[in-house]
C-alpha cells in the first residue's frame, strides 16, 4: 500500500509552507506529494496569506525535492487550456527528472471562477474529455511529427507537439463518483482510477464500474492503480485525536465514520479494509500542514506496518 501526502493549499498555506510539508513527505518515506487545484478557500477559514497556483508550485517543489512524485488532485480543466497545460506539465515533469503525475478534473468550484474571473462553462465533462485527448495525444506524438486535433470546442493545426516530458508516459489520474461517463473516461485515458471520500462500499461498487468499464475498451481491470483520498487524523491516544481533529474544525466521530481517524492500530486495520477492496494507495488528506508531528507519527506507527 502506497501513502501519498495530498494537501488543500487553499485553505490558507504560503509556499513555504509547501515547501516544508513536501521536504517532511520525502524524509519520512512517504511516496508522494499531492496538492489541490483551487483558487478559493473553503468554508470558514480566512485562506491566508491566498492562493498558490498548483503547477507553479509544483515546479519549485521538482528543484527542491529528489525522490517523491507530484502531482494534482485535480487540475481543474476550466482553469487551462489543454495544449498550454500539456507545455507545463511536461516542463515540470522535466524539472522534477520525471516524477511527474496528471490528475485532471472537469472543474466544480464555480465560486472561485467568479471570484477570479475564469469562465465557467455548461459542458464541463466533455470539455474534460477532449483535454484528455488532446494532452494524452500532443505526449504521444513522435519528436518531428505533428499532432492536430479537430473537436467541438478545442482546436489544434499542425503542433509539433512539444516539449516532451521526461518520462516516457506521465501518468494521469481520472477520478470522481460519476456511474457511467467518470469510468468510460478512466478506462480510455488513465493510468490510475482515484475516488475522494468514498465509504468502502460506495469505493468498491465505482472500482466495479471502471473494472468493468476498461475490460469493454480492451485493457485488463487490473492495468489501472485504484486509490481512495482520505482525511487523515491520527493520534497516539485519545486525547491527541481529539486535538487533531478540533484543529481541523471537524468531530472525531464523523472522521472515523468517514475518513482515517484514530490510533495507529485503528487506521492501519481500516486501510486494510480498503485494501481488500482494490485500493493499492491511499492519498491522504493533511489539513494542519503545521502539524509535522502528524505526517512523523503516521510514518513511524501507520506506514511502517504497511510496508
Amino acid at each position: 500500500m502506497d501513502l501519498r501526502i495530498f494537501t488543500e493549499p487553499q485553505q490558507g498555506a504560503s509556499y513555504e509552507t509547501l515547501l516544508k510539508v513536501a521536504k517532511a513527505t520525502e524524509d519520512l518515506g512517504f511516496d508522494a506529494f499531492f496538492r489541490s487545484d483551487h483558487y478559493l478557500r473553503m468554508g470558514t477559514v480566512d485562506g491566508l496569506p491566498g492562493p498558490t497556483d498548483a503547477w507553479i508550485t509544483l515546479a519549485g517543489l521538482a528543484r527542491e525535492t529528489r525522490r517523491i512524485r507530484l502531482g494534482t488532485l485535480m487540475t481543474a480543466g476550466t482553469f487551462r487550456l489543454p495544449g498550454v497545460l500539456a507545455i507545463q506539465v511536461a516542463q515540470v515533469d522535466q524539472m522534477s527528472g520525471g516524477r511527474v503525475e496528471l490528475g485532471l478534473g472537469a472543474g466544480w468550484f464555480e465560486e472561485e471562477h467568479k471570484a477570479y474571473g475564469i469562465p465557467f462553462p455548461k459542458e464541463k465533462f466533455a470539455r474534460l474529455e477532449e483535454q484528455l485527448a488532446i494532452i494524452t495525444g500532443l505526449w504521444g506524438t513522435g519528436t518531428g511529427e505533428e499532432f492536430s486535433y479537430d473537436g467541438t470546442y478545442y482546436q489544434l493545426e499542425n503542433s509539433p507537439a512539444l516539449p516532451k516530458p521526461a518520462q516516457g508516459k506521465v501518468p494521469v489520474l481520472v477520478g470522481g463518483h460519476g456511474a457511467t461517463r467518470t469510468p468510460r473516461l478512466a478506462a480510455q485515458y488513465a493510468d490510475e482510477f482515484n475516488i475522494p471520500f468514498a465509504s468502502l462500499e460506495d469505493s468498491a461498487r465505482q472500482f466495479g464500474r471502471v473494472r468493468a468499464a476498461a475490460e469493454a475498451a480492451g485493457r485488463k481491470g487490473d492495468e489501472l492503480v485504484y486509490s481512495n483520498a482520505l482525511v487523515a487524523c491520527v493520534g497516539r491516544d485519545d486525547a491527541e485525536v481529539a486535538r487533531r481533529a478540533a484543529a481541523i474544525g471537524r468531530e472525531v466521530d464523523e472522521l472515523k465514520a468517514n475518513g482515517l481517524a484514530g490510533s495507529p492500530a485503528e487506521v492501519v486495520d481500516k486501510i486494510g479494509r480498503y485494501a481488500e477492496i482494490g485500493s493499492s494507495r491511499v492519498y491522504l488528506q493533511m489539513l494542519d500542514l503545521d502539524d509535522l508531528d502528524h505526517l512523523e507519527l503516521i510514518s513511524t506507527q501507520v506506514q511502517s506496518q504497511l510496508s
